[in-house]
């Protein structure tokens, strides 16, 4: 039986002192727009207003999935290996943007289908692949209850070697289609309301897509009852990883800066299990999956950027890391109006 970490409610008391300190900076007052709220948001999460840049890290954790074998993607199911490969060779998008970032690059091999081999790859691996949902659950209980207890090894790792912000991506071949799932029962809504393209998907495999969704739920119907046990049913390894590091960085007041749809399908799993975690999460962007946005909404996150971007890996995360450091940097080294000599309004 997994043992989740304890996990505080933000202090609003530092995210008010962080808002204090704000208004007496150089500047209009609420000048500075999202990036003011986003400080106090970090203050309160780390309840302290003394802030400066964070160390980042970013978790990718790869996965297949038993739905591609209901045509749900663009891409065959190799692809998800051929990509670890490829990431582990320094030759992907989150490679290139992990170190435009400045963050270390985290690759964890949750149950692809074919098991990649490399220095920088950590192999967790649940099994090869989750099984296809429509038949039946994509994992065991204690599989999901594995995965996150992996993600909250590693969350408790990364604080203590210092890293005080821990973005998470992810990669799969079919895995929008376990996010879908998993969004349409803890939302909960309907499929058609939360299933998108995904990897490129024309008009027919959109419709196979909602329908596979449709399927698996009810095919799961009596495994619904609590977030594990929807976890278990139709997420995914990666998925279940990720969900465990959400939980063990808000517990360790450490900062999680969210990429996609998949990753925030795996903080709905956490928030689930405990509330308090979406107080320590930034929303990096907004994807055009649909569901992407109902499942922000349901964390009460704001998402920084919305840049079109679906490529998944943690790339919207990376791209967000230097706009947090940025806002916690000018928090920390602004001039106040009274150090600088201007005048105030």
């Amino acid at each position: 039986m997994i043992t989740i970490p304890a996990i505080r409610p933000a202090d609003r008391a530092c995210g008010d002192e962080a808002q204090r300190r704000l208004d007496r900076k150089t500047k209009p007052t609420g000048s500075l727009g999202e990036l003011e709220q986003l400080v106090v948001r970090i203050a309160a999460a780390r309840r302290t207003a003394d802030l400066e840049p964070l160390r980042a890290a970013i978790v990718l954790a790869a996965g297949d999935h038993g739905y591609v074998e209901e045509r749900v993607s663009a891409y065959p199911a190799e692809v998800t290996a051929q990509m670890l490969a490829n990431i582990s060779a320094g030759g992907a998008a989150i490679n290139i943007l992990a170190r435009q970032a400045g963050a270390e690059l985290i690759v964890v091999d949750a149950g692809a289908r074919a098991a990649v081999r490399g220095n920088s790859i950590r192999p967790v691996r649940l099994g090869s692949g989750t099984a296809n949902a429509t038949h039946g659950p994509a994992m065991s209980r204690d599989q999901a209850e594995n995965g996150i207890a992996a993600g909250i090894d590693l969350a408790a790792e990364l604080g203590r070697s210092g890293f005080g912000l821990v973005a998470v991506g992810e990669l799969g071949i079919g895995n929008t289609t376990a996010a879908s799932a998993l969004a349409a029962a803890l939302l909960p809504a309907e499929p058609r309301l939360v299933c998108g393209r995904g990897t490129g998907i024309d008009d027919a495999g959109l419709v196979r897509k909602i329908e596979v969704v449709r399927r698996a739920l009810e095919a799961n119907a009596d495994r619904m009852g609590d977030p594990l046990g929807a976890l278990a049913a139709v997420g995914g390894f990666e998925v279940a990883v990720l969900t465990g590091v959400c939980l063990a960085a808000a517990a360790n007041a450490q900062i999680v800066v969210l990429d996609g749809f998949v990753t925030a399908a795996a903080a709905l799993v956490a928030a689930r299990l405990v509330p308090a975690v979406a107080d320590y999460m930034v929303a990096s962007h907004r994807a055009p999956e649909p569901g992407h946005r109902l499942v922000l909404e349901a964390l009460g996150l704001q998402p920084l950027l919305d840049l079109g971007l679906r490529l998944g890996e943690g790339s919207g995360a990376a791209l967000a890391i230097p706009i947090v450091n940025s806002a916690l940097a000018v928090m920390a080294e602004m001039a106040t109006f009274e150090d600088a000599g201007v005048s105030d309004r």
